[in-house]
């Protein structure tokens, strides 16, 4: 059966990483808990690049702020969509753009057919 991914990138400020940190923890379990299969939240390390478009031009980086890259994979894109309508709904995540420690309109995501599977 082939899996599912969402994808995200955005920028936090690095003065808000720890509090980003902690509520992705608890948005991780509360994922899991419904069914994802993984769910990982990266920052950016060496993401400054001359090749290719960076991260950091991407994620329209600005001074104090840290590239966070993301995936939360699944069965199928379906388990996708249920998993989601559970979180979604759940009163422990909020979802609140005002509460969240980085700039939503700057987040980037979207789905993903997975397609090499080693």
């Amino acid at each position: 059966m082939p899996r599912y991914a969402d994808g995200f990138l955005l920028a936090v400020p690095r003065r808000k990483l720890a509090a980003y940190r902690q509520m992705s923890r608890k948005a991780g379990r509360i994922w899991k808990e419904y069914g994802a299969l993984e769910y990982i939240e990266c920052v950016g390390d060496d993401v400054k690049k001359k090749m290719g478009t960076s991260f950091t031009k991407v994620s329209r980086l600005k001074p104090g702020e840290v590239v966070v890259f993301s995936w939360i994979l699944y069965k199928s894109r379906a388990d996708r969509d249920r998993v989601n309508r559970k979180v979604m709904s759940d009163p422990r995540l909020n979802m609140d753009p005002q509460s969240m420690p980085f700039d939503m309109k700057r987040m980037t995501y979207g789905g993903f057919r997975v397609i090499v599977d080693l």
